[in-house]
């Protein structure tokens, strides 16, 4: 990959290249701003030497009602710490000054983009470096809020597919997805459950016949075991509530963090890396 990679293409270059490695990509997922605006810049610069091959930036939000207890509280502690889109769009704009390959994925809520305003919001993210958005409350029915301004603007739009998603669904679901497809494993708001190997397998060949995106598959992953396991059938593993959870379990007793919480989490993605590359 060239070291000055098109923002539009940074998602496409880089599951080419494990492709073309012939293993699975690990999506790591981490809240901006989580638990303190530099602890959190800490733990994203230090994501891609850890082994994340795209980044999930979380847009912290105060309902974010999709997400479980872990997702949750850290979007709670960023906002504490005084965390918003404005800057979380910083934090990508300061990270891609020392690293300009690794896809950055927006995902979050409608609403902190509709208060900031869609046209204003699109320039500064595209400006940043954002390679992607997944909003999580916006259906395929309001493509034209922001899906297809995204698109317009060459920002790639990664919608979600979950067990529910029927083969009468899926084509309104992928008619203007872009990037790769994020197959929730299991019904239901993050980290709470996983599935079996064998139900993200068939689930996973049923995507496929419907569509040529490299398909990562998320919710319930805790494991360099279950992340290995996913990666024998998808092309990427996400694991997002465990990472959160670790920067939860390296905070003091005042619920500050620091220079052992961007390290714990690292270690934790090294060896969800590991388990993927083995």
């Amino acid at each position: 990959m060239s070291a000055r990679t098109a923002a539009g293409s940074r998602i496409e270059a880089r599951f080419a290249a494990l492709k073309a490695e012939g293993r699975p990509g690990l999506v790591t997922f981490v809240t901006a701003g989580d638990p303190d605006p530099e602890t959190s810049y800490r733990i994203l610069e230090g994501l891609p030497a850890a082994g994340a091959d795209v980044i999930e930036l979380g847009m912290p939000f105060s309902d974010p009602m999709a997400d479980g207890p872990a997702i949750q509280a850290s979007s709670l502690r960023a906002l504490k710490a005084g965390a918003s889109l404005a800057r979380t769009l910083d934090m990508v704009r300061r990270f891609r000054a020392v690293d300009d390959e690794v896809p950055i994925v927006l995902m979050g809520y409608y609403n902190p983009i509709y208060s900031m305003g869609v046209d204003r919001f699109l320039a500064a993210a595209k400006e940043a470096g954002v390679d992607g958005l997944i909003v999580v409350d916006l259906p395929p029915e309001e493509d034209d809020e922001l899906c297809l301004p995204a698109l317009k603007a060459g920002i790639h739009w990664v919608r979600l597919a979950t067990p529910t998603t029927d083969d009468r669904r899926l084509p309104t679901v992928l008619q203007n997805t872009s990037g790769f497809l994020y197959y929730v494993s299991v019904a239901g708001i993050t980290g709470t459950r996983s599935a079996s190997s064998e139900a993200i397998g068939e689930a996973v060949a049923r995507l496929r016949r419907h569509t040529d995106l490299p398909i990562a598959v998320g919710f319930g992953i805790r494991t360099p075991e279950q992340a290995a396991a996913v990666g024998r059938v998808a092309d990427a593993a996400v694991v997002g509530s465990a990472l959160v959870e670790k920067v939860r379990e390296t905070l003091d007793e005042q619920g500050r963090g620091g220079p052992q919480t961007a390290a714990a989490l690292h270690d934790y993605v090294r060896a969800l890396a590991a388990g993927l590359r083995r």
